[in-house]
Order: structure tokens, then sequence, then C-alpha cells
């Protein structure tokens, strides 16, 4: 579990992961729209930015909890996804700011409210909750998916 061995970890694996699959679906829509070739690349970056997405809000609600972040610093993080490129960005912004420690609080103290309880159970049974993480991710993915692509949702 070397890669959420801290906070800080994690957010910067998932920060850059955004970064590198908004790169892969900007890409596909330049050779779709621009080269006015294949959408198979627009697909593939589209589906994995769509998988990272999800996944980078859940771990910034699961940082924001357990680290004690602001409303405000969360919803900067969770904005911070629908921008390309400002994951990063964040992320540094986060942890010169101090928002991103060195130890997952909630592993040792106990929760005081419901949703530092739900992490804190979490983080002390890391592999059971990052298998139900990623089911619910995938769940969430698979209906957005069905409803097509996010261009279609409203027209």
């Amino acid at each position: 579990m070397h890669l959420i061995s801290t906070p800080s970890r994690l957010y910067r694996v998932l920060a850059l992961a955004e970064v590198v699959t908004w790169t892969l679906l900007l890409g596909g829509m330049f050779v779709k729209y621009v080269l006015d070739s294949t959408e198979l690349l627009v697909r593939i970056g589209g589906g994995l930015h769509g998988f990272t997405f999800i996944s980078y809000v859940v771990v910034t609600v699961l940082v924001a909890v357990d680290q004690h972040w602001k409303i405000k610093d969360l919803l900067l993080g969770v904005g911070s996804a629908i921008i390309p490129y400002l994951t990063v960005p964040f992320e540094r912004s986060a942890e010169r700011r101090g928002l991103l420690g060195t130890t997952w609080r909630l592993r040792e103290e106990k929760g005081r409210t419901a949703p530092e309880n739900l992490v804190s159970v979490a983080l002390r049974h890391p592999l059971p909750a990052a298998l139900i993480a990623i089911l619910g991710v995938a769940v969430v993915f698979s209906i957005l998916l069905s409803l097509g692509p996010p261009t279609e949702w409203f027209a």
C-alpha cells in the first residue's frame, strides 16, 4: 500500500493522472475534430479521463475529510479537475499550504463526524475500502457511460 502511504503521495498521483488523461482526451479530440479522423482516441481518452476524474473526486473528498480541509478548499480541489491541467497546480498549492499531510490523521484518531468515521474505517482497512471505492467508481462510471458523452446530456 505504498501508493496510499500518505495523503500527499496519493493526491499527487491522482493529480498527475488527471493531467495525463486530459492530455489523452484532448489529443483524441484534436485527431477527431482538427484532423477529421477517427473518434477512437476520443473514446479511449474520454473513458480513461472519466474514470480518473471520478477517482480524483473521491480521493479529494477522502483527503479533505482526513486532513480537515475547509469547504472552500474541498470545492477548489474538486473544481480543479474540471479545468484541464489545473489538478497539479492545485495539488502543489495544497502541499505548500499544509493541506496534504505526511500521515493519515484518521488512521490513528477517532472520527468526530459521520464522514470522519467512514474515512477512519476506510483508512484502517485500506484493501477492502479500496476495492469498494473502485467498485463504486466503476458503477458511477458505467451509469455515466450509459448516458452517453457529457456533451449530449443536456441536448
